[in-house]
């Protein structure tokens, strides 16, 4: 029972970690401290994205279920939860392509306004 517990614990600090990678540029519009924990995330995130590596959360999340007596499953996060969701045929390299460019490229524009807001207010 408790390896399912911390299984459930990791999948849902690995969804909004994927989420802060995927949005944190936005939060940055707000809270610009963040830049300094988000910048960091986000390359992790596309670096993930564009060599096809596995996140160690996944990992981390099977020992833990096959620990508790459930199967782990293979592939990474992405594969197993988000892509049921998005992709029902199958992830494949070029889509992960694609999605860490989406991710680059919602955060380059939200720090591109970050950017130019605070060019503005020191002129």
């Amino acid at each position: 029972m408790i390896y399912r517990a911390l299984a459930d614990f990791v999948l849902v600090v690995h969804l909004a970690f994927v989420l802060f990678v995927v949005l944190g540029g936005l939060l940055v519009l707000r809270w610009r401290w963040l830049a300094f924990l988000h910048i960091p995330a986000a390359v992790w995130g596309v670096l993930i994205e564009y060599s096809g590596w596995i996140c160690p959360l996944t990992p981390l999340e099977n020992s833990l279920r096959r620990s508790g007596g459930e199967a782990g499953y293979s592939g990474g996060f992405i594969q197993h939860y988000i892509q049921p969701v998005l992709y029902p045929a199958g992830l494949t390299r070029g889509t992960q392509i694609v999605l860490g460019s989406l991710v680059l490229l919602v955060n380059l524009s939200a720090y591109g306004v970050v950017i130019a807001r605070r060019s503005r207010l020191h002129q």
